[in-house]
């Protein structure tokens, strides 16, 4: 969150999905064969040697953390987008166009991106594979890219058309291992649970933006939806809801659940969205924090060791320690962020105090279920992932507005603004690349132990957020 005059993006909350989606896609890159790492750099319910997901298998790793982190990002990014737009007197049914839009092309992103990938096209991909897979990917720029407004109407409706032609071109071209061709059913799970989100949870705000008890209302109901399905559903209306869908393939009741990350974002986008406009005044831009910057140190410092004592305690079933030494960082931390005196610490003051609400209700639950498990995604799941997001938040806000240090995270950020470029081109950029010019075979010949799989897997990464960090600098950024 720059308070730069004339800079109203939060980029905190940049860095916050730059990181979730790069953490996403290095886990993607993982190596899951004889190389394997540590079940610490895996989902927790899917452990090496063999990755067979044992639903049973309590805890969480760092892993499980970067689909939550993103999550909350989005809830916390729909006040900052929906009111500068309601500021400017858009009419009701412009901005429930602009959603139905956004789910339209997160929608056909899950389906596309996934018909790209090269190990979806062949199974044993060839050069011409990896052409067909660079394809797809370019197709998605014409689609996607928001183009400069000073473009003419003609120009930009042409470019979009070629883009859609070519799309509707490779579904019905293109044929797949199994012999068939373009299905509803065979799409990216992950995009589909966004486009459920980016619809609903804008809907959400945009109903309860001025009444946070009635959101809280609506996060009760979904908690009462989600409570009376699992983990043993009961018969009735409920779950004949539950199971009811008239678009299975975008939608499902199911996929709702995830509101419980994504309206506790909306309620910290609330306070961002007011600590941004309080920064516009003039006094409090340039003024400097008011606490010393040990107390910012101090603060870091606890944000850190909370994210570290729960994942690892929660991973080690160490529970009644984990809760114990939580408790105790919450209690030190809301010490830290009492006082506040200026509009920054004012924000961390009530960003904390939530965090540690949903980190300690989320703690509550932990026995239920189970244990805490990303895969089925069990109530302690949503509520500490959301205290773990706020504490993540805070850090990055910490060095990029208060220490004033965004480039240490320029990285992170860029790719937060740009997350979808990233991730479709990790399978459909950077590893056909790698295949042509020969360079994959050197990197799966360094790769011979666990750790050098790790390093092959974030250099491939790296290579990733370099390319999305190029584009993004050049103001070619993708709408969804």
């Amino acid at each position: 969150m720059s308070a730069a005059a004339g800079q109203q993006r939060a980029l905190a909350l940049d860095a916050l999905r730059g990181l979730a989606i790069l953490a996403m896609l290095l886990s993607g890159q993982m190596p899951f064969n004889e190389h394997a790492l540590t079940s610490w750099m895996y989902h927790a319910q899917e452990p090496p040697p063999t990755f067979q997901f044992q639903a049973n298998l309590p805890g969480i790793s760092w892993v499980d953390l970067v689909f939550p982190f993103f999550l909350f990002a989005m809830g916390a990014a729909f006040p900052l987008a929906l009111s500068r737009r309601m500021e400017k007197k858009t009419p009701v049914w412009k901005l429930f166009l602009l959603v139905a839009e956004r789910g339209f092309l997160l929608g056909f992103f899950a389906l596309f991106v996934q018909l790209i990938r090269p190990y979806t096209v062949s199974h044993h991909p060839t050069t011409a594979t990896w052409f067909l897979a660079l394809g797809g990917f370019l197709i998605l720029f014409p689609i996607l890219t928001r183009l400069p407004e000073k473009w003419p109407a003609a120009l930009k409706f042409s470019l979009r058309t070629v883009g859609w032609l070519a799309a509707v071109a490779f579904c019905w071209f293109v044929t797949y291992p199994d012999g068939s061709g373009f299905k509803l059913t065979r799409s990216d799970i992950i995009i589909i649970v966004l486009t459920n989100m980016a619809v609903f949870g804008s809907l959400v705000w945009m109903f309860t933006r001025e009444n946070l008890l009635l959101r809280l209302g609506v996060l009760g109901f979904a908690f009462a939806i989600r409570l009376s399905n699992l983990p043993v559903p009961t018969e009735g209306w409920v779950h004949d809801l539950w199971m009811a869908s008239p678009l299975p393939w975008i939608y499902q009741l199911y996929y709702l659940q995830y509101l419980c990350i994504v309206i506790p974002g909306t309620i910290a986008g609330d306070l961002i969205l007011q600590w941004t406009r309080a920064m516009t005044v003039p006094e409090n831009t340039s003024a400097a924090p008011r606490w010393p910057l040990v107390k910012y140190f101090f603060i870091l410092l606890t944000m850190i060791a909370l994210l570290l004592v729960t994942l690892v305690g929660l991973k080690a079933r160490w529970l009644l320690a984990t809760t114990l030494l939580d408790c105790a960082l919450c209690f030190v931390g809301w010490l830290l962020v009492q006082n506040p005196l200026d509009a920054t610490e004012r924000l961390f003051q009530k960003l904390f105090n939530w965090g540690i609400y949903w980190l300690v209700l989320g703690l509550i639950f932990e026995p239920w279920e189970g244990g805490i498990k990303k895969d089925h995604p069990t109530l302690s799941y949503y509520f500490v992932t959301s205290g773990l997001a706020l504490c993540v938040f805070i850090i990055f806000s910490i060095v990029i507005d208060v220490l004033r240090q965004p480039s240490a995270v320029r990285l992170l950020i860029e790719n937060g603004q740009n997350p979808m470029i990233a991730y479709a081109g990790i399978n459909n950029f950077i590893t056909p690349v790698l295949a042509l010019i020969g360079a994959d075979q050197l990197l799966t010949q360094f790769a011979t132990t666990p750790w050098r799989g790790f390093w092959k897997g974030a250099i491939i990464t790296l290579l990733m957020a370099l390319t999305v960090s190029f584009l993004t600098r050049r103001k070619i950024f993708w709408r969804t």
